[in-house]
């Protein structure tokens, strides 16, 4: 089994809302740097979160491990 550099499908995020939390403190991330009119630091949060909404909630299977 290969390892990918960012492995966010682990038991500690079975919990819905544990998901839910992470993907809304990124976008969160994200708002505040875009009112601190940082546009690098927020397309970097927008990216992070996009890329976490989609290994929680589209690629995500909590009983393969």
């Amino acid at each position: 089994m290969r390892r990918k550099l960012i492995d966010v499908q682990i038991p500690f995020f079975i919990p819905v809302w544990r998901r839910v939390v992470v993907v809304a403190l990124c976008f969160g991330w994200a708002l505040l740097e875009v009112t601190a009119e940082n546009t690098e630091w927020a397309v970097l949060a927008v990216g992070i979160a996009i890329y976490c909404a989609h290994q929680f909630f589209l690629a995500f299977d909590p009983k393969e491990k």
